[in-house]
């Protein structure tokens, strides 16, 4: 399993607690937001794998869907590092803020356009610690 941090680190623990089956986790540290509430359109990689990942099945885990840059990019590069397959897992699916052509295998929720925060999302690293999602109006 490979977690996108920062978002994804409580829907990751979450959801590696489900497994019945022996599974191993990395993250990877990818930004596109910055400080905005807004992705920027290109990926800048903070925090690269510590594993080879030569014919391995992955789940790539990530909090929003939005866009789907982040999501393409980073599923690209993990194919490149010799990946033997991919799925994609998200907690949140923002469908209609889609610009790259990039679904989700795996959608917990479908969710309007609205900035959220909580439950490890944050706006420029504050909010993450809240229990719930919660929108910025």
């Amino acid at each position: 399993m490979v977690g996108l941090l920062k978002g994804a680190f409580v829907f990751t623990a979450d959801l590696i607690r489900s497994f019945t089956l022996p599974v191993q986790v990395d993250f990877m540290w990818v930004s596109s937001y910055g400080s905005s509430q807004e992705s920027q359109g290109h990926i800048k990689i903070v925090k690269d794998l510590d594993r080879d990942l030569e014919g391995l099945r992955l789940l790539l885990v990530d909090d929003i869907l939005d866009t789907g840059y982040t999501l393409a990019e980073v599923y690209r590069l993990l194919q490149l590092k010799g990946a033997k397959e991919i799925k994609t897992c998200v907690l949140l699916d923002k469908k209609e803020r889609r610009k790259a052509d990039f679904s989700a295998d795996f959608v917990g929720f479908e969710v309007p356009n609205l900035f959220l925060v909580g439950y490890g999302l944050d706006w420029d690293e504050e909010g993450r610690n809240l229990r719930s999602i919660y929108a910025v109006l």
